[in-house]
């Protein structure tokens, strides 16, 4: 059975308008579309994806031209296309993201349409559909993926037919599993950095602390995990632990559990993530009367404020501002090409080497 023979008689007529239209205008916005044949944005976009898929249109920016021939000169468009980004927070983390999209877009000639979900949102779906229903040319998203709808949410970001890019998140969709675009930090990689300058201070029993609600925490762990045993470190017996947000009434029992452990099995070394648990948790061995660095060295993830504090810490820092621009230029290649290769992109962080982190007491 043919392609068009499983399509509904309304999309065939639909899409033979569509092509009717541009054999006479040579080009299209997908607003011009929408409004002409009474269509979603999302459906127009899907029928161009199809119509393009089967080589009878080609997609630019903003719209849909006629196959180019020989003549690889990209149509003009009276336009200046836009990108949805959906991030989970808009006042940790991601401004710094949004801040080198918004840097990339502006060279690229696109403009950012900024939209802030939650980390406790359950549905990214309303906001994804405004910022489509808006007729944004491309999404940059960092869904939830531990929400009971988080694989609904791919697979209607896969179908939508414009370039989806996932910021700081990997997943797959299809019978086939594959892979959607993606931009992330190297978090594990990360956490391998503090754990192998800590080594080679000269500590032996390297633990780590990390904030329960953090979807960057299992990455964290893996990383340390991968680098104690590459460094020959035992971590049966040190500090592995979770605790809540800094600003969990809880917070403060679960630092001090942490560091009555660290203390029991001689741990000299904390890797914390993020930045406000550790800031608390020095402050908590401040209040106990335990020197840092001197009775314990402490290594924040993140890099948020760590160097504002006193001590100020070592951190280990993700690239935000490269993670934002990379999701946008990954987003423009994929207008332009939309037949390209998947990409997925990893992007390493950098350890800044402050005043909280020093050589184990003999």
């Amino acid at each position: 059975m043919s392609n068009s023979d499983k399509r509904g008689p309304l999309q065939v007529a639909r899409r033979a308008r569509l092509l009717e239209q541009l054999q006479r205008d040579g080009v299209l916005r997908v607003s011009d579309l929408t409004d002409a044949l009474g269509a979603s944005t999302v459906t127009i976009r899907r029928d161009i994806a199809q119509l393009a898929s089967e080589g009878l249109v080609r997609r630019v920016h903003g719209g849909v031209a006629l196959p180019s021939g020989d003549d690889t000169r990209e149509p003009e468009l009276d336009f200046t296309g836009s990108i949805g980004m959906l991030v989970p927070s808009l006042d940790y983390y991601y401004p710094h993201v949004a801040r080198g999209a918004e840097e990339a877009a502006r060279d690229l000639d696109l403009r950012i349409v900024l939209r802030g979900s939650s980390y406790q949102t359950e549905d990214d779906r309303p906001q994804l559909n405004r910022l489509v229903d808006q007729g944004v040319d491309a999404l940059i998203v960092a869904p939830r993926l531990d929400a009971p709808t988080a694989q609904q949410t791919i697979e209607w970001l896969a179908g939508l037919g414009i370039p989806v890019v996932l910021l700081e998140r990997t997943a797959t969709a299809g019978p086939h599993h594959a892979h959607l675009e993606s931009v992330v930090s190297d978090h594990a990689q990360g956490a391998g950095m503090a754990v192998r300058h800590l080594t080679g201070l000269g500590h032996r029993k390297v633990g780590v602390v990390l904030s329960g609600p953090s979807p960057t925490r299992p990455h964290i762990h893996r990383g340390w995990l991968e680098a104690a045993a590459e460094c020959g470190i035992d971590v049966s017996d040190t500090v592995d632990t979770v605790v809540p947000d800094a600003s969990s009434p809880e917070c403060k029992a679960a630092l001090d559990r942490a560091l009555d452990s660290a203390l029991e099995t001689g741990t000299t070394a904390l890797l914390v993530h993020a930045d406000a648990e550790a800031i608390a948790l020095v402050q908590r061995c401040e209040e106990r009367h335990l020197s840092v660095p001197g009775d314990l060295s402490v290594i924040a993830y993140d890099d948020e404020v760590a160097g504002l504090f006193s001590p100020a810490l070592t951190a280990v820092r993700p690239p935000r501002r490269s993670i934002g621009r990379a999701a946008v230029r990954l987003a423009a290649d994929r207008l332009t090409d939309p037949q390209r290769p998947t990409h997925r992109i990893m992007i390493s962080p950098s350890l800044r080497i402050r005043d909280s982190a020093t050589a184990p007491r003999r």
